[in-house]
C-alpha cells in the first residue's frame, strides 16, 4: 500500500479506485435488500390497512402490534428471527419488512380516510362496486399519502439495512463494520457516504415519482383562490353606507 492507503487517511481516492468492485457489490446488495423489503412491506401493509378499514375493531390490535414491532431493537429483532431463518438474507429482509409496517399501514389508512365522502357517493351513484371504487377512485386519490409513506419507509430501510452487517448481510453496513474493527478510516467514511447518498437519492427519485403520479396536487395548489379582501378592488376603503345612500334613500342625497 502506498500514499493515502498507507497513511490510513479518511479521504482516500486510491481506496475508491482500488476497491471499486467491492464497493459496487456492497451497494448492489444494499439496494437489493432495501427494495425487496419495501415491496414486501407494501404487500403486507395493504391488506392489513384494508382489514382495519373494513373492520374498525381490528384497528387497535393491528396498529398496536406494528408499533410494538417498530419499537423492538434491531439486535433483538434479528435474534428472535434467527431460529427461523438462520444466518441468511431472509433474516434481514423479514426484520426490515416488520419495521416498515408501522409507517406503511398508517399512511395507507390516512390516504384512504382523506378521500372525500361526496366523491365516494358520486362513484357509487355511477354504479361503481366496492372493488372498482377502491382501485379506480380511492387509491388514486390516496396516492399522495401512500407514496409519502413509501418514501419514509424506504429512507428508514436504507438506514436499517446497515444493521444486517451483524449477520453479514448488511450491504454497505458490512463494510462500515469491518472498517471499524480494523480502524480502516477510508473504508468507514466511503461506505458511510455512499449509504447517505443512497438514502437521499432514493428519496428524491420517489418524490419525482410521486409528483409524476399525482399532478392534480400541484394544479390544486396553483388554482387556490386568494383570500378575499375587504373594500374595493383597487384597495381603497369601501364608502360608508354604500352606493344606495347617494341615491337619497337615507334622506341624505337629495337637496331641499
Amino acid at each position: 500500500m502506498t500514499g493515502c492507503l498507507a497513511a490510513n487517511d479518511w479521504i482516500c481516492p486510491e481506496y475508491v479506485t482500488s476497491r471499486a468492485g467491492e464497493l459496487a457489490d456492497a451497494t448492489a446488495q444494499h439496494l437489493w435488500i432495501t427494495g425487496v423489503s419495501v415491496l414486501l412491506g407494501l404487500a403486507v401493509a395493504f391488506p392489513l390497512a384494508l382489514l382495519v378499514r373494513a373492520r374498525p375493531g381490528f384497528a387497535g390490535p393491528v396498529l398496536g402490534l406494528t408499533t410494538v414491532l417498530y419499537a423492538v431493537p434491531s439486535l433483538a429483532m434479528f435474534s428472535l428471527l434467527l431460529p427461523v431463518f438462520g444466518l441468511s438474507a431472509a433474516l434481514v429482509v423479514t426484520g426490515l419488512v416488520l419495521y416498515s409496517l408501522t409507517i406503511l399501514v398508517r399512511n395507507i389508512l390516512a390516504g384512504l380516510a382523506a378521500v372525500p365522502a361526496e366523491t365516494r357517493e358520486a362513484a357509487r351513484g355511477m354504479g361503481y362496486g366496492t372493488g372498482r371504487l377502491l382501485w379506480e377512485v380511492e387509491l388514486p386519490l390516496a396516492l399522495p399519502a401512500v407514496l409519502a409513506g413509501v418514501r419514509m419507509a424506504t429512507v428508514s430501510t436504507v438506514a436499517l439495512t446497515t444493521v444486517g452487517a451483524l449477520v453479514d448481510y448488511g450491504g454497505l453496513g458490512t463494510l462500515i463494520t469491518d472498517g471499524l474493527r480494523s480502524f480502516f478510516k477510508a473504508q468507514v467514511l466511503t461506505a458511510s457516504v455512499l449509504c447517505v447518498l443512497l438514502a437521499v437519492t432514493a428519496d428524491v427519485l420517489l418524490l419525482g415519482v410521486q409528483r409524476l403520479l399525482t399532478p392534480w396536487t400541484r394544479a390544486t395548489r396553483r388554482r387556490a383562490p386568494a383570500p378575499a379582501r375587504e373594500g374595493r378592488p383597487g384597495g381603497g376603503p369601501r364608502p360608508e353606507g354604500g352606493s344606495r345612500q347617494r341615491g337619497g334613500i337615507g334622506g341624505v342625497g337629495k337637496g331641499g
